[in-house]
């Protein structure tokens, strides 16, 4: 074994001074200025790898003048913005082009003028790159692919509203609940998404707000108070007085699938009648009223109205079949009649009605569907209605018959069904009185509910109930109890 052992050094050392040799003599062709290559067969017995010449010019990067490099970069860094991750992958797969040596690869920069053998530049240079990058995309893109503003905890805003906490978002905008440094208080603001379009309507909606706080001198606490606004990274700001839940919310929590207590829903029904009239005054059509734009106080004694960005005057009443929420749509929307604040005044019996009973009053899954649920339980259309419609041969024959457009169970094909309603097949009365009452007193009231639904939701708008008739029907007979 000891032999074995001294032979084995004597071959190590032996390797040593050939290496050494091979350096001395390779140093002396530089300094001669001999352009060949060494090719000693000791090289090739020493196991250690040299670049030969064509190696290395297979390896060096094209020379440029910075002219050149600048102009290449402005033309690829659109490209590369936000997407560090594939530019850095992409270097380094030219890295390993005409070289399957591992460890060959990791030394060579091939970014560098010449070949150099310092992995570590080379890592860091990478790194710096990505870094740069990564920082570029978190300055310039703050919205998604949608325009919503990604919000960030604790961010500041406005130099003054530290977020708490998202609450929401809709189509127009996101909702965050914020602390302001200034006063100390709780607040919700509204960012309007980066859109054109939106941030227009953001405007119509302040402006909104602002008429509606000057009208009511009285401080009626029946719309959501708007304190002011700014601008935030583009985005439309909004801050408004912070409540607690949405009906929607307060009915899943308290009431899912049972409604709330009709004491309850009397209060609420009171508020929201009277922010009608207000509405009224400003000539104002809130056009998305529903439970879900609607929020209660802390002590869920008071409820506001709130969310006005499809609100508007009531002479911009454009035709369209698609205005308000669809299980709130009053059927003059979808028959292209002229409307008006009739609209409202559906749109919140609807909302009675649910916050009552816990089901939605009509749930159709078109307009088509939702004139055949409304007729089920008003009866049909007067001719007179009818004819006023732009839209009414969408859903009605040259006799005006109903035709309902329906999907076959088994085909999944569209089929249209004449129908003839003679009298309603599922009417208000017996839908309310589904829920049972607790005492003779709560008997009497659902019963006024039912009369006061009955006339806010008749098919012919002009004989809808106006708020104040609405505010002096049986149901609110003790209307000091709602002050």
């Amino acid at each position: 074994m000891s032999e074995a052992k001294l032979t084995e050094d004597e071959i190590i050392e032996q390797r040593r001074l050939r290496r050494r040799q091979i350096l001395l003599k390779y140093q002396n062709v530089q300094q001669a200025g001999e352009k060949s290559t060494v090719t000693d067969n000791s090289v090739l017995q020493s196991k250690q790898p040299v670049i030969g010449s064509e190696e290395k010019q297979s390896l060096k990067r094209p020379e440029r003048n910075e002219a050149q490099n600048d102009q290449t970069n402005a033309q690829q860094q659109p490209r590369d913005e936000g997407k560090s991750e594939p530019a850095l992958k992409k270097a380094k797969t030219i890295v390993k082009e005409d070289d399957d040596d591992d460890e060959e690869e990791e030394e060579d920069d091939m970014f560098a003028d010449t070949p150099t053998r310092k992995t570590k530049h080379r890592k860091e240079a990478s790194s710096d790159v990505a870094v740069t990058r990564k920082f570029g995309v978190m300055e310039d893109v703050w919205d998604d692919l949608e325009g919503y503003y990604k919000v960030v905890l604790l961010e500041e805003l406005d130099g003054r509203y530290v977020v708490q906490s998202n609450l929401g978002k809709g189509v127009f905008s996101s909702v965050v609940k914020v602390l302001d440094q200034k006063t100390g208080k709780l607040f919700a603001v509204k960012i309007i998404r980066n859109n054109e379009t939106m941030y227009k309507a953001g405007l119509k909606e302040i402006s909104i707000f602002e008429r509606l706080k000057q009208a009511d001198e009285n401080n009626s606490q029946t719309i959501v108070h708007y304190e002011r606004n700014f601008m935030h990274k583009h985005h439309l700001c909004m801050v408004f007085e912070m409540l607690s839940l949405n009906l929607r919310d307060i009915l899943k929590k308290f009431g899912r699938g049972v409604g709330l207590n009709i004491k309850a829903v009397r209060v609420y029904a009171y508020q929201m009648f009277k922010a009608l009239i207000l509405l009224k005054k400003c000539n104002i059509l809130h056009a998305d009223i529903k439970p879900d734009n609607m929020l209660v106080n802390e002590k869920r004694n008071l409820v506001k109205i709130c969310d006005l960005g499809s609100a508007s005057d009531a002479s911009e009443n454009e035709i369209t079949p698609y205005l308000v929420s669809r299980f709130y749509r009053a059927p003059e929307i979808i028959l292209g009649i002229p409307y008006s604040f009739p609209i409202d005044i559906w749109s919140v019996a609807c909302s009675i009605f649910e916050l009552y009973t816990g089901h939605i009053l009509f749930a159709g899954r078109s307009n088509n569907q939702m004139l055949k649920q409304m007729m089920e339980c008003k009866g049909h259309f007067s001719h007179k209605v009818l004819k006023r419609g732009q839209f009414t041969n969408d859903h009605f024959d040259e006799h005006y018959n109903f035709i309902s457009v329906e999907i076959d169970p088994i085909t999944g094909r569209e089929i249209r069904k004449p129908m003839n309603f003679v009298k309603p097949t599922n009417d208000l009365k017996s839908r309310v009185r589904e829920t049972p009452t607790s005492t003779p007193q709560e008997g009497v009231i659902q019963n006024d509910l039912v009369l006061l639904l009955d006339r806010c939701l008749e098919l012919n708008p002009e004989k809808r109930l106006t708020p104040e008739e609405a505010l002096e029907q049986p149901f609110f007979k003790n209307a000091s109890l709602f002050r």
